[in-house]
């Protein structure tokens, strides 16, 4: 009996050892994972940030509880002792809205509603106080809201001297914009299940000439805020299937018929934008 007792606290002895081990590989996978979404353009002028910081908070305000932190490099940041107050304006209340920790991509980020401070309010309205903010960011919004201007406008004001926009838009002035607007709400509701399985959406199909590529860097320039750094990405899903291959064939024909005015190079533009510490001064 005790040969048996013996034997069998080895194997569950085992069992935890093998447990213990498989769970230590997922949590590495998921830390590389996460890795894997920073993003350096927009990581490093925050790291730079929070360092100019030192002493006080980090205040962040992002745009939607959809919209994920992980690109910013955020976790990596607090994990090395700097602290980050993020602000979170939304038209709903994530602690309500939706399934919790499910980011803008569709990637685990963490309850929603334990990011921070949390604005229930329209971007359009809701009382920001003025040059209260270090860091601005706003992901795949702007394509589907309206009155784009006028919420670029309390971005800008919300923007301490110095601070930081970072911006990633779908682009209105592409192959993919394009098939985006003109597509049925039905069709594009049957072909988000397909493309993008898991992600929430679609959102409604604005566009507004103000927030495409063209209408962001004639209002940077007008406002005087310097676009530091310009970039595209093409993030439309790859690899085999039907509705995969039929929406490639939709965006080239697009770029071709306007013999490349909108193009199917990309479908996403990321700004690095700062708010210059002299509204007066001038990029020569």
């Amino acid at each position: 009996m005790s040969s048996s007792g013996g034997q069998t606290e080895a194997q569950q002895a085992v069992q935890r050892a093998r447990h213990a081990a498989s769970q230590a590989r997922i949590a590495a996978a998921g830390r590389t994972y996460r890795e894997t979404l920073v993003r350096e353009m927009f990581a490093l002028p925050v790291r730079d940030c929070a360092y100019r910081c030192i002493g006080r908070p980090v205040r962040l305000l992002r745009a939607g509880y959809l919209t994920s932190l992980d690109e910013l490099g955020l976790r990596q940041l607090r994990a090395g002792g700097f602290e980050i107050a993020v602000v979170t304006v939304d038209e709903e209340d994530p602690r309500s809205a939706g399934p919790p920790g499910q980011s803008g991509n569709g990637h685990p980020a963490g309850d929603p509603a334990r990011a921070g401070e949390v604005i229930v309010g329209d971007l359009r309205t809701i009382a920001m106080p003025p040059r209260s903010f270090d860091i601005v960011h706003c992901a795949l919004l702007l394509d589907r809201i309206s009155h784009v201007e006028l919420v670029l406008d309390r971005f800008t004001a919300a923007l301490r001297p110095g601070g930081l926009f970072l911006l990633r838009i779908r682009d209105r002035d592409c192959a993919a914009g394009l098939a985006d607007r003109i597509a049925p709400q039905r069709l594009r509701r049957a072909l988000w299940g397909r493309l993008h399985p898991g992600q929430p959406g679609p959102f409604r199909a604005v566009y507004e000439p103000a927030g495409s590529d063209h209408g962001i860097q004639a209002y940077m320039q007008l406002r005087g805020l310097v676009i530091c750094q310009r970039e595209t990405a093409a993030t439309w899903p790859a690899g085999p299937g039907l509705v995969v291959w039929a929406a490639s064939a939709v965006r080239g024909l697009i770029a071709r018929l306007t013999r490349g005015r909108l193009t199917d190079a990309h479908d996403e533009v990321l700004y690095v934008i700062r708010k210059p510490q002299d509204r007066f001064a001038r990029v020569v």
